[in-house]
């Protein structure tokens, strides 16, 4: 991979992350039409999450501090609460990165029919959100922290937006807007440090063989997702409010249309 690969690649994870456009999709189509291989090198994918999660924990500095102040007071209060919750939705990814990654690795093989097919249940998502009036909702319950955590799981399909797939059925079951991406963006912290942390253990097995990328290229990517994960977070949270994921639910259906055409043909 090269410099310019990985700049690409890199902005397209931090925008993706966060935007409800599926950064693995976009990442499988973006290798196919770079030609870059991001699976020869374990340690830029490592890099490229550690930085959208990075830019997470910036955002949102004030409420995990907020949720660990509380959790060290050892009584139950909202923090313990939010954090149950937070834990109730990992169970489902969490399963299945555990039972299923080979199965789940399978799919990451540049099939673009896939990608856009999913893309456009994304897209179907995101435009049933439009049905949601704006004050509508209140904050997350345990039931519907498993109902999230389940879409989460799904969102592990390339072409499945793992922040539209949450965010889209948070609201449709009731939860408010802003409190909806804020439960979207922090359920995902651990899941992907967690999914690092088991990258970066690979890596140290067998660095030689997973890693063909030079210091300075794997930087530029870790900066690029990190600066663009930034925007599309703060972003994220403005577009939510206002109501406006029907242009995504647009945007995921061209893209998708297009994935599949190119592929059939």
């Amino acid at each position: 991979m090269g410099l310019l690969e990985a700049i690409i690649l890199g902005i397209i994870q931090g925008l993706s992350e966060f935007l409800p456009v599926s950064s693995s999709g976009h990442l499988e189509i973006g290798a196919v039409l770079l030609n870059a291989h991001t699976s020869e090198s374990l340690l830029f994918s490592v890099l490229v999450h550690a930085a959208t999660a990075l830019s997470t924990i910036i955002v949102f500095r004030k409420d995990i501090a907020n949720i660990f102040k509380g959790i060290f007071t050892f009584k139950w209060n909202e923090s313990y609460d939010f954090a149950a919750k937070i834990a109730l939705s990992m169970i489902p990814i969490a399963i299945i990165g555990v039972f299923f990654e080979e199965q789940v690795e399978s799919f990451f093989t540049g099939n673009l029919l896939l990608v856009g097919c999913m893309l456009l249940v994304t897209a179907i998502l995101l435009a049933f959100t439009q049905t949601v009036k704006d004050k509508q909702g209140g904050p997350v319950k345990y039931w519907q922290a498993i109902i999230i955590g389940l879409a989460q799981s799904i969102a592990i399909l390339p072409g499945i937006s793992r922040s539209g797939a949450t965010i889209a059925t948070a609201l449709l079951i009731g939860v408010n807007k802003e409190k909806a991406a804020r439960f979207s963006f922090l359920m995902v912290l651990i899941p992907i440090l967690g999914a690092s942390f088991l990258k970066v253990l690979d890596y140290i097995e067998a660095p030689a063989a997973a890693n063909q990328t030079g210091g300075f290229v794997l930087f530029m990517g870790f900066l690029m997702a990190f600066i663009a994960g930034l925007f599309a977070c703060k972003a994220m949270i403005k577009i939510v409010k206002e109501g406006k994921l029907i242009y995504f639910a647009i945007y995921c259906a061209i893209i998708g249309s297009i994935a599949i055409i190119s592929q059939l043909i």
